[in-house]
């Protein structure tokens, strides 16, 4: 083998560690920080180059602003992981600032993205996976086919960037993770009352969360208190959790 040649062959073995490495260390999961749900995440965390599924588990404000917090605190975390920007696609501009603050994400932290519609913010959210220079993903809307969310979930993984998907809903009764999706982790989430407090005034929100499928693990739910300015949850004192479902029972759709 020439000299040229053997230049060459350990260039390109470089190259191969070098992107290896970026893989491997993009692609480790990152944890919530509570044993009570990453013990139960079959990757013991979520998927950094992977698609995930928010959903209010009622069409109710109260519900949707959680599951918008929830979704918040996730990217906040992997984009402080990252010390990159999150980027949110919406069809229509109802955030509210202070409350995204508040979950951990700054104004400084996010980029802001309007489409038309559902199809629009999908071509957002998929251009700016591949771009690969972001911490997150997150794009809301009503309705997403399998088609849709397989080409986000491709882009997620060749962006090893995490796409989060906020699902809203349609029309009354009709919940929006009934619709199949190649989500990798799909959550349901609502409202639930606080703890009460020794003297008059209001305690931190809790929240149920639902994990509704994951690929490789079993559903479950759990109380936990909202995220705080770092994006973390809380397991709420005392709170029940429920695992998968037994054998022959009944499964909620997902």
């Amino acid at each position: 083998m020439s000299a040229a040649a053997a230049d060459r062959t350990e260039t390109l073995s470089r190259l191969r560690e070098s992107v290896a490495e970026m893989h491997l260390r993009h692609a480790v999961p990152l944890p919530f920080g509570l044993p009570a749900i990453d013990e139960r995440l079959a990757d013991r965390g979520l998927d950094g180059g992977a698609l995930h599924e928010v959903a209010p588990a009622a069409p109710s404000l109260s519900d949707e602003a959680a599951a918008t917090l929830f979704t918040a605190g996730i990217a906040a975390r992997f984009a402080g992981a990252a010390d990159s920007s999150v980027l949110w696609v919406v069809s229509r501009f109802d955030l509210y600032a202070p409350g995204l603050e508040q979950a951990g994400l700054p104004p400084g932290r996010v980029i802001f993205a309007q489409g038309h519609d559902d199809r629009d913010v999908l071509a957002l959210m998929e251009d700016a996976l591949r771009h690969g220079g972001l911490g997150a993903v997150i794009g809301e809307v009503r309705r997403a086919d399998m088609t849709a969310s397989r080409r986000l979930q491709l882009a997620a993984d060749a962006g090893r960037t995490p796409a989060l998907l906020a699902r809203r809903w349609r029309r009354q009764g009709v919940c929006p993770l009934t619709e199949l999706s190649a989500a990798t982790t799909r959550w349901r989430i609502a409202c639930a009352p606080s703890a009460r407090l020794p003297a008059p005034g209001v305690g931190r929100a809790r929240w149920a969360v639902e994990l509704v499928r994951q690929r490789g693990g079993n559903p479950f739910s759990l109380l936990v208190e909202a995220c705080d300015d770092t994006g973390r949850l809380a397991l709420a004192a005392g709170a029940p959790h429920r695992a998968a479902p037994a054998a022959g029972a009944p499964a909620r759709a997902a």
